[in-house]
């Protein structure tokens, strides 16, 4: 099986990015993201801080969480529910953060992102792909962009949603997200020291994904 390991900071646009790169690869899209938002999500809505490490515990005790891919599209199920569309609010994404640096969450999620690079050809990006989760990867890509630029994006998106927020609103939560995810004590983001860096700042949409696909097909 072919596993590229796509890392980088929030907003870089390793979603949209990977998604259809894979797509025209015939790769599956594993984003790891999306799991650890539905910890924070699963805490949220059982009003679980998630600093507290023990409640945090009990709560993975009677989670379940499971992945479906159908038409290009990956499905994430939190005890049988689809949740796609609960979790890409402000609010769980900064949450996110928190819970991946409890070792507890990560140990969680670690056998589930490697069982799914064992089944078939996939491109899964996060930010310890390369590090932690796939260190024998046969590609690994450090995907990355200014914090204005990722700022902007993201300010961009909201508005196409219809949300009412400050660009500088935005940029703040980019620069607090990188620090929380750099200084973590347990596996910070950081490019792996094979990973090919990729900065797409000034590259448009298409222009990433060829990039990604052409490294891709160079390696394999």
């Amino acid at each position: 099986m072919i596993n590229v390991a796509i890392d980088g900071p929030s907003g870089a646009g390793k979603s949209s990015i990977c998604t259809e790169a894979a797509k025209r690869l015939g790769f599956v899209h594993v984003d790891t993201g999306a799991l650890y938002r539905t910890i924070a999500y699963s805490a949220i809505i059982h009003s679980i801080n998630t600093d507290d490490e023990i409640s945090l515990k009990n709560l993975l005790n009677m989670t379940k969480v499971e992945i479906l891919f159908e038409n290009d599209t990956q499905t994430v199920l939190l005890n049988g529910e689809n949740i796609n569309d609960k979790i890409r609010s402000e609010e769980v994404s900064l949450k996110a953060s928190d819970v991946s640096k409890i070792p507890i969450v990560r140990e969680f999620l670690l056998d589930l992102q490697r069982e799914l690079a064992r089944n078939g050809n996939v491109l899964m990006d996060g930010r310890d792909i390369g590090t932690v989760v796939l260190p024998n990867a046969d590609v690994k890509i450090f995907l990355t962009a200014s914090p204005e630029k990722r700022a902007e994006r993201r300010y961009l998106q909201l508005l196409a949603k219809g949300e009412k927020i400050e660009y500088n609103n935005v940029l703040d939560k980019i620069i607090k997200r990188d620090y929380q995810d750099s200084h973590r004590e347990i596996a910070p983001l950081k490019p792996s020291d094979d990973s090919i860096i990729v900065d797409t700042s000034e590259l448009t949409f298409e222009d990433s994904v060829k990039k990604i696909i052409e490294i891709i097909e160079e390696k394999v």
